[in-house]
């Protein structure tokens, strides 16, 4: 990539950053809505009786095939890096596995056997396409400006979370209380519009993620031969991105533990029925915390809009399209809500929480890791774990005394802390996971640098599903307060490690901060 494609990059701004980062903001945010839509209802609709239109799994048996397609999908985008950096592009390997998700997301949508296990694969194909690639495009437009990148990655992230809160709302509103397929096909309408939006959209990258030619490849080497790094600073730092991808897998099986374990915390043993004033006030809140997100992400949208409209109409049309199809689901939701007299939160709501927070805080951290009381790498990776760990702290206080067939139903108040907890986490860890990636590797690693990433974060998403799975077990045997006792000690012990070995990631970092 040339200076002047880079220049050009950062010529229009939105909120302090390139347009096009909100272009790919809007892009991840859609695929982002279909993926936590669909993870939001899987194990609900396997779990569910016959009778209330699920397919009465057991959860071991729900929780094997969620741990499975959520390791997998982490798993390929290493094949996925590797064909963008050496022959598809960054952008064709976005559009690609865009459109192969929409097809897996209309397959979930039959509601057969068949039909779910071909959603599902298709849904690993394409997220190894997508996924990698789109933080690739990042890290190249901001090359020339890595102390920026922090700041970039939190705010794209928060395009993440924006899809995540969204789709975790709205996919699993209409899954629960209208029909499952409607849900599952939801997810797959705003995938496809993400894809189309990008695509119309993508000549504002410039050159950037264009498929690799001869004249860029030896132009990539020559660049890492001026460069002149000592083969033994690549490997200290491989080193770091290894050691940080570790760390991240057991960060990863407790924090998944939210479309499992705890969606299932939810579903049994969380008091969710509400009457009378109690009911008017959480629709009144769940309309709120619905409507202001909302307001805030068509805010940027209009932003973007005055930016790129001119030169983009047929991309900005889409995105303009998707938003106002949102608007209307919404207010048919709030209206369909406020008509009953009675309300039973959805199990799937509390799942919310955790994207409406990141919406929340990720300005501020954003914000943080850009001014002068910026802490390293080392530190902010202990920072997450443990608070991840201090929310599971509340959820094994709040579960005290309850057994896998106990009735009891405990207050909603130990999820919300539990969810408040692992955000504050995540955004120690996940954002700054992939500016630090971007920042230790050689530029030509880049793809499949975060493609080996995601291959330790399918690892974590496999064991969570592995670990959810004996929620029952543990919770029979002992108590569902030991269930997630585990998942509070464990992360903070691994917090304190990476605190202590702060000193040592800092030397083989060799100056990346």
């Amino acid at each position: 990539m040339n200076q002047d494609t880079q220049d050009n990059f950062f010529k229009s701004t939105v909120l302090g950053h390139p347009a096009g980062l909100f272009v790919l903001f809007f892009t991840e945010m859609w695929e982002r809505f279909s993926y936590y839509g669909m993870r939001a209802l899987l194990v609900l609709f396997l779990t569910t009786s016959l009778t209330k239109g699920g397919w009465a799994w057991n959860v071991e048996d729900a929780m094997a095939l969620y741990g499975t397609y959520t390791m997998v999908v982490y798993f390929t985008p290493i094949v996925g890096g590797y064909l963008a950096d050496r022959f598809l592009g960054y952008r064709w390997a976005v559009v690609i596995g865009a459109f192969i998700m929409t097809l897996g997301h209309v397959s979930m949508a039959v509601e057969t056997p068949t039909f779910l296990y071909i959603g599902i694969v298709c849904l690993m194909i394409g997220n190894g396409l997508f996924k990698p690639n789109m933080t690739s495009i990042i890290s190249n437009a901001y090359e020339k400006h890595p102390e920026k990148k922090d700041g970039a990655y939190s705010l794209f992230y928060m395009g993440v979370n924006a899809g995540a809160f969204l789709g975790i709302m709205l996919c699993g509103y209409i899954g629960e209380k209208v029909s499952w397929s409607l849900g599952f096909g939801l997810a797959g309408i705003f995938m496809f519009f993400g894809m189309l939006q990008f695509y119309f959209t993508q000549n504002i990258f410039g050159n950037i993620g264009l498929p690799p030619t001869e004249e860029t490849k030896k132009a990539s080497k020559e660049k890492e031969a001026q460069e002149n790094i000592a083969p033994n600073i690549i490997r200290d730092r491989i080193i770091a991105v290894v050691i940080f991808s570790v760390f991240s897998v057991f960060f990863w099986a407790a924090f998944e533990q939210a479309g499992g374990s705890m969606t299932i915390f939810a579903e049994k043993f969380t008091q969710r029925e509400l009457f009378g004033n109690a009911a008017w006030i959480f629709k009144i809140t769940d309309a709120l915390l619905t409507l202001i997100p909302l307001v805030v992400i068509t805010y940027v949208l209009l932003k973007l809009f005055s930016k790129t409209v001119k030169d983009y109409a047929l991309g900005n049309s889409i995105l303009s399209l998707s938003f106002i199809i949102i608007w209307g689901i919404v207010i048919w939701k709030i209206k369909r809500d406020f008509s009953t007299t009675e309300t039973e939160v959805p199990a799937s709501w509390f799942g919310i929480l955790n994207s409406l927070f990141i919406i929340c805080f990720a300005p501020f951290f954003s914000k943080w890791w850009e001014s002068k009381y910026n802490i390293s790498g080392p530190m902010k990776f202990g920072l997450g774990l443990a608070l991840l760990g201090l929310g599971f702290g509340f959820l094994a206080y709040g579960s005290m005394g309850i057994t896998a067939d106990s009735v009891i139903r405990v207050s909603m108040v130990w999820l919300v802390a539990a969810y408040l907890f692992h955000t504050l986490g995540e955004l120690c860890i996940s954002p700054v996971s992939l500016s630090y990636i971007s920042k230790l590797v050689p530029a030509s690693w880049i793809g499949i640098m975060f493609g080996v990433y995601y291959l330790f974060l399918g690892m974590g998403n496999k064991l969570a599903g592995s670990m959810g799975g004996l929620i029952e077990t543990i919770s029979n045997q002992y108590s569902l307060s030991t269930f997630f006792l585990i998942f509070t000690i464990i992360p903070i012990a691994l917090g304190v490690i990476m605190l202590l070995l702060s000193p040592l990631m800092k030397k083989i970092m060799h100056g990346v901060s």
